[in-house]
């Protein structure tokens, strides 16, 4: 399948696909690692980092380089890029190496890939891969949102904007007292916690309903998850109705609501 928008060079969405693959394989190669071994440190912040963090990072960040070259990247792992530097890219990747590190290290599978493409501000194609299952899901501007079996079969996503009946997509290491207020102003019947970007799968599949985040994330955390999101029918703001941006000044977002209507 080849991408195409405006007037970015046609990308092989097929290429990028495949990347988001090879960087869940060489991340499976530590997780499979007993648990001495693959690496665990603590950032400045003191969240956790992994031997899989980095070499996804590397994965991705040399692939993405060879097959886009025109195409500057922003990784969790590459991060460092000053906002002078960056405030007129027209075009740049925003990649998350492994969405879901502390997943990870839990070993209960609920990690991914996620890599995104913005274009002035907005995500216009989104890819999450779960390394564990071997699912991918996908969605951009004009294809709409997609999902990929282990065995290569697709399946066209569309959010569930119909349901009278809401199920809540929390979150499995971040849940936060606020979620019960914002919550109840919507017919919420259920809440199932998932961990990394796998809530923003469940909206596009239509398994879930709404995602309401109050504590901070950072761009590469969401940014294709709102592609897959938005592109299956789903929508995604701040927590007061404006559009969710990215590329800011600081790459630290807001809370946010992505929901089905």
């Amino acid at each position: 399948m080849i991408f195409t928008y405006q007037d970015l060079e046609p990308i092989d969405l097929t290429q990028v696909n495949q990347i988001a693959k090879e960087a869940g394989a060489a991340i499976l190669s530590i997780y499979n690692l007993s648990p001495e071994n693959i690496g665990l440190t603590l950032k400045d912040d003191q969240s956790p980092l992994t031997a899989a963090d980095k070499l996804s990072h590397e994965v991705i960040f040399n692939a993405l380089t060879a097959l886009t070259p025109q195409i500057p990247i922003i990784s969790e792992e590459g991060r460092d890029i000053p906002y002078e530097t960056r405030k007129n890219w027209p075009y740049f990747w925003c990649a998350d190496p492994l969405d879901g590190t502390k997943e990870f290290i839990k070993h209960n599978g609920e990690f991914t890939v996620n890599i995104a493409l913005i274009h002035q501000n907005t995500p216009v194609l989104g890819i999450i891969y779960i390394p564990v299952t071997g699912e991918l899901y996908y969605g951009g501007q004009n294809i709409g949102s997609w999902k990929e079996s282990r065995d290569g079969t697709t399946t066209h996503l569309h959010a569930d904007v119909s349901s009278t009946g809401w199920i809540a997509a929390g979150s499995r290491s971040h849940a936060s007292p606020e979620e019960t207020a914002v919550l109840s102003q919507y017919p919420v019947k259920e809440t199932i916690s998932v961990g990394s970007s796998l809530k923003f799968c469940l909206i596009a599949e239509g398994r879930a309903h709404i995602y309401y985040r109050h504590g901070p994330t950072m761009e590469w955390d969401t940014a294709a998850g709102q592609a897959i999101a938005t592109f299956s029918g789903a929508k995604m703001t701040l927590l007061n109705g404006e559009p969710f941006l990215y590329n800011k000044v600081s790459l630290l977002n807001q809370g946010f609501l992505c929901k089905v209507k």
